[in-house]
């Protein structure tokens, strides 16, 4: 990350009024090496995608654009997924609002913004707090160039899922108070995907044992396969003839390296009767579509997330304990495996009986997460009117 540099030694120009309703220019930051991963590599660019997608619906605000804040940015494209694409310097002048989102605004950019009056915005959308815990206690560098920690932020947004754990990792460090903001996602970048696929991507009945798949990132223990495995490896001991088979995506190290991680799933029923895989990384929606029946999904102090949201929207049975967005899916509650394996085999039971009407009722559910809700963007609105009121910081 960019360190703290001195500021440029010149006189700083007045701050810029607060801008009248229906003319606020504002810029996402992202990072072009997001873009070589591409939009299934790291969701943070779907963020700033679905995020310029809303804002640009916003009454108050005259433009929205993503913004490249890395050293070059000279072979940009002009779009990405359609939303107008620039590099910081190209639009550092014209901005009046810039939410760091994809990638860290540097001190020297945080100088440039602020001699021009532009409001400063930290959106936060991950689990800081528990990625920084694992890398002092398991020894995962994160700041191996030195640690900026920007503390002239106007704004702290943060959606509602990372609230409870990082609200205070945010504000003493950041030295603001932080906002819950809310979650946006869009069908979008999921339907141009699977356009190809079967039946659009979406859930059909098959008619035979269940193909279940666990899909967790297993990078730390916010969303980790364990509990989804032991869920589906109660629902087997009780109903063996309802599961097939069943995948563990971004697994496929773990059975390669992890002794301890081979010893607990030579425990397991599903593996000593070789119905499960431990498989590599996939991208979502021809994974669901060619490989799943159901989703088995477990987080601790992350209860909203896109993936539920792709499953649910395909119309495949989701079994999640994800309190924020119980109404999506199957949902049973927090680490009760027993009720998770039950709340499997009703959906396994049942799911072909109305898989339709299921998937009509998930996406009238999950209209409220999208950029063009009414809720949505009023609160978004409302958000950037306070903002540009405050003094700048």
């Amino acid at each position: 990350m960019s360190q703290p540099v001195a500021p440029v030694e010149q006189q700083p120009a007045p701050p810029r009024p607060a801008a009248p309703r229906g003319v606020l220019r504002v810029g996402i930051s992202v990072a072009a090496g997001q873009a070589a991963q591409g939009l299934w590599g790291n969701g943070i660019l779907q963020n700033a995608i679905f995020l310029c997608m809303a804002l640009q619906a916003c009454e108050n605000v005259r433009s929205a654009c993503l913004v490249d804040v890395g050293a070059d940015a000279a072979a940009l494209p002009p779009q990405l997924e359609g939303q107008p694409l620039h590099g910081f310097d190209a639009v550092c002048e014209r901005l009046d609002v810039l939410i760091e989102l994809g990638a860290q605004v540097s001190a020297a950019q945080t100088e440039i913004l602020k001699r021009r009056g532009t409001r400063l915005v930290s959106y936060c959308c991950g689990s800081e707090y528990v990625v920084a815990m694992e890398a002092v206690l398991f020894g995962r560098p994160l700041w191996a160039g030195g640690l900026f920690i920007n503390q002239r932020y106007d704004a702290i947004w943060m959606v509602p899922q990372v609230a409870e754990t990082n609200r205070g990792f945010f504000e003493v460090l950041r030295q603001r108070q932080a906002e819950v903001v809310p979650f946006v996602w869009d069908p979008l970048l999921l339907e141009r995907r699977s356009a190809g696929l079967r039946a659009g991507g979406a859930y059909r009945p098959r008619r035979q044992a269940a193909r279940l798949s666990v899909m967790e990132p297993n990078v730390d223990v916010v969303k980790f396969c364990l509990y989804p495995l032991l869920i589906a490896e109660q629902a087997y001991r009780c109903s063996p003839g309802l599961i097939g088979f069943i995948h563990v995506t971004n697994c496929e190290r773990f059975a390669g390296s992890s002794q301890d991680f081979v010893a607990l799933m030579n425990h397991l029923d599903l593996v000593r009767q070789h119905k499960a895989a431990f498989v590599g990384r996939f991208e979502t929606p021809s994974f669901l579509s060619e490989m799943t029946d159901a989703v088995v999904s477990h987080q601790w102090g992350n209860p909203l997330n896109y993936l539920y949201l792709e499953v649910c929207w395909q119309g495949y049975p989701l079994i999640h304990n994800a309190e924020l967005c119980r109404s999506l899916g199957y949902y049973y509650p927090g680490h009760d495996v027993r009720q998770g394996a039950r709340v499997l085999q009703d959906a396994l039971l049942a799911h072909d009986g109305w898989w339709q009407a299921y998937r009509e009722r998930q996406r009238a559910i999950i209209s409220r997460y999208r950029p063009h809700h009414p809720g949505l963007l009023r609160a978004y609105a409302r958000l950037l009117d306070e903002l540009m009121q405050r003094p700048l910081h």
